[in-house]
């Protein structure tokens, strides 16, 4: 890659979040924080003493899931489109030519995080946040990642009753 095009892509990027880039919204709405813990308890992810291939951030995993469910892709699939779409990378947190998830490492956290009951308890939480912020909760699936605001009632108390 020429230092050419390394500019270019950042300029694309930077296009991207002007466009409004509908992952971007999603980071800033969610706070995708508050689900660490429970995933490397869920998860029992170790300190990291034995050795062994460090396992991927479990935050960017967890985002790996959303995204999936939202477009409704294979595991094969969803490891292409990690790798091709420069938006999906920089919201997962995976760098240009770094190493990403194959369809085997998202398939393994998808069963370890239902096995231990982990993924029910974060997407209730997740449902949670995006209702907290006045969007409409779709158990964890969002049309095309966007977020769909929940109507406003406008009425006064007396017409409440």
């Amino acid at each position: 890659m020429n230092p050419e095009s390394l500019f270019s892509l950042s300029d694309h990027l930077e296009r991207l979040s002007q466009d409004g880039d509908p992952l971007e919204v999603l980071g800033a709405t969610v706070d995708f924080e508050y689900f660490r813990g429970w995933l490397v308890e869920g998860l029992g992810y170790g300190d990291g003493s034995k050795g062994g291939r460090p396992p991927f951030d479990p935050v960017s995993m967890f985002k790996v899931l959303i995204v999936q469910a939202q477009h409704n892709l294979s595991d094969v699939k969803m490891e292409f489109m990690i790798r091709d779409r420069l938006s999906w990378m920089r919201f997962f947190g995976f760098d240009l030519g770094g190493r990403m998830p194959d369809e085997n490492t998202i398939r393994h956290f998808r069963n370890r995080m239902i096995e231990t009951g982990t993924l029910k308890r974060v997407m209730k939480a997740f449902d949670w946040q995006l209702h907290k912020k006045g969007y409409i909760p779709m158990s964890g699936q969002l049309i095309d990642a966007t977020l769909v605001p929940a109507p406003k009632q406008r009425n006064n108390d007396g017409e409440k009753e």
